[in-house]
């Protein structure tokens, strides 16, 4: 297993980088002077209301969201950060649709960047389901720093790992 799990895929002179910083003790002040502000939003209501507004600022015709909450469920090492699902029933001749985020419970602690950026992932599958090109697009287009949020959080969660 790798030394930096959250990190797998990235760039070795990446990779080298981060461990030089982590070996030197300097990793955790690195991303804590990138990412110094904390968010607010501790309840599943206040989530929910967070990411009604991004949907309704970014995806105005996108589907009302069925349910919103943090998820103790949820851990990075088992490979989730946030879930959608989509379920779909005919109800009496009708088709009702249920679509509902849940986000995993250590992002109450997390800088409010790695929030948004993890609402903006799971909002994205809304319209995409599948990690393509089009997906990341969406992604951008809501939070145009997405692709380094999403490093950065992942140097996050190697520093509070260590």
């Amino acid at each position: 297993m790798s030394d930096l799990p959250y990190l797998a895929g990235y760039a070795p002179a990446l990779l080298e980088r981060v461990r030089d910083l982590r070996d030197g003790g300097k990793l955790r002040a690195w991303i804590e002077q990138r990412h110094p502000d904390r968010h607010a939003v501790q309840t599943d209501k206040a989530l929910y209301q967070y990411v009604d507004a991004l949907r309704q600022r970014h995806m105005r015709n996108a589907p009302l969201l069925s349910r919103v909450q943090f998820d103790s469920q949820q851990h990075p090492m088992r490979g989730t950060l946030g879930t959608h699902t989509f379920v779909s029933r005919t109800q009496g001749g009708k088709l009702k649709a249920k679509h509902e985020i849940r986000i995993a419970a250590l992002f109450r602690d997390a800088p409010a960047a790695f929030l948004q950026m993890i609402v903006v992932h799971e909002l994205a599958h809304m319209k995409e389901k599948d990690h393509n090109k089009a997906f990341y697009q969406l992604c951008c287009h809501m939070e145009p720093d997405y692709h380094q949020l999403e490093f950065d959080m992942r140097v996050w969660l190697t520093v509070r790992e260590g």
